[in-house]
């Protein structure tokens, strides 16, 4: 499996003052040198933390997969279609939720995300549609043309260690496995950290996982290149 970083909380933290500290673009360059394939960057419409600097700063300066995370708005698309990063992650977005708080409902708008989706697509635009572990999602997400999907995992974070875990986990596994049969390539993120990430393993075919707030959070003390290879063992470990 793939490692992408999340690279939010890095501006959550520099925008708490107003100033230029931390660094988004030194931040990205470190989890890069540290051995993570990507860097994930949310562009959200309230700006609350990644800017349209920063954007395209990231894509300026990185040598590297840019994954910009961003809601399916005719704005964002005109953003995305300028910047041309390697890859866009479709989510669902309300400006008072904390962070994204479940997956697109791309089942009861499978056209208006097919229309949203084509232009990024025939820009040369990897497109994921992040979904909740739903049947009825991954079938909708592949009528769209979309090639990915990133499966939303905070249901089974938030259940890891309780009696419902196992009940989450096994939709992960099967949405997974009907995205793999309908020709989808299969991403997962939200909520994994260093202690439940381990079960992705069990999910056949995932091609990347994005994380970020975990590993921003472990790097306060251990330092961001320590945070992303401790992160990077246990993805690639078998």
């Amino acid at each position: 499996m793939l490692l992408g970083v999340n690279i939010d909380h890095v501006a959550t933290l520099r925008n708490a003052r107003g100033e230029e500290e931390p660094s988004v673009i030194q931040a990205a360059k470190l989890c890069i040198e540290a051995g993570a394939d990507g860097i994930t960057a949310h562009l959200r419409e309230d700006r609350r933390h990644i800017t349209d600097y920063d954007i395209f700063s990231l894509r300026k300066e990185l040598n590297c997969k840019l994954n910009m995370e961003m809601a399916a708005t005719y704005e964002m698309q005109k953003i995305a279609l300028e910047l041309l990063p390697e890859a866009c992650c479709i989510v669902p977005e309300k400006r008072e939720e904390v962070t994204t708080e479940g997956g697109l409902d791309v089942a009861s708008q499978i056209e208006r995300i097919t229309d949203f989706v084509t232009p990024l697509i025939e820009a040369g635009i990897q497109v994921s549609l992040f979904i909740d572990a739903e049947k009825k999602q991954v079938s909708a997400a592949s009528d769209t043309g979309a090639q990915f999907i990133e499966l939303h995992t905070g249901a089974y974070s938030r259940a890891f260690g309780k009696k419902n875990e196992e009940e989450e986990f096994i939709k992960l596994k099967q949405a997974a496995a009907l995205g793999h049969l309908l020709g989808l390539n299969v991403n997962a993120g939200h909520g994994l950290n260093y202690k439940n990430v381990h079960r992705m393993h069990e999910i056949d075919g995932l091609h990347e996982l994005n994380i970020g707030h975990s590993i921003i959070s472990r790097s306060i003390f251990t330092g961001l290149d320590s945070a992303v290879k401790e992160m990077l063992n246990l993805v690639n470990k078998n």
